[in-house]
């Protein structure tokens, strides 16, 4: 999670490191940053973080994290619950090759603000997808692939 207290330049260095640990270790799988919903968080309410992040910054973190781990973490994955479905699409013209999954009774970006996060069904990912030229594919954990249902 990202735009709560902290800056840009603390975005970068949080790349740069998990970049050099990723060359080290191998361990990650996937980067996956989560902006901020700050609507009804504790810490906004308190005045001790942040609006959370623009969408301009929200949009250049998953873009700007395509470019950074390349080679290094192939997967960026882009949060529908976070981002809504008009942000999931400019997420993936900017980079992003993985939508998050679908979430039943998403409860705690909603009580943070968030108006996403209710059941999304295959057929709600092939809508987003496929317009822009993409296959929707289901996928395991460690991005292998399903057998076909």
């Amino acid at each position: 999670m990202y735009g709560a207290i902290e800056n840009p330049v603390h975005w970068a260095r949080h790349i740069v490191r998990t970049r050099d640990l990723q060359r080290e270790t191998g361990g990650f799988t996937e980067f996956v940053p989560l902006p901020f919903v700050h609507m009804a968080a504790p810490m906004y309410i308190q005045r001790k973080a942040r609006r959370g992040p623009t969408f301009r910054e929200a949009l250049l973190m998953h873009a700007v994290g395509r470019i950074a781990y390349r080679g290094a973490i192939d997967n960026i994955q882009v949060s529908w619950v976070k981002m809504g479905r008009s942000g999931v699409e400019q997420c993936l013209r900017a980079g992003v090759n993985d939508l998050g999954g679908t979430l039943m009774d998403e409860n705690i970006s909603r009580a943070a603000g968030a108006s996403h996060g209710q059941m999304m069904q295959g057929e709600d990912f092939r809508t987003i997808v496929e317009p822009l030229g993409r296959r929707l594919e289901q996928r395991t954990t460690l991005y292998g692939r399903t057998a076909p249902a």
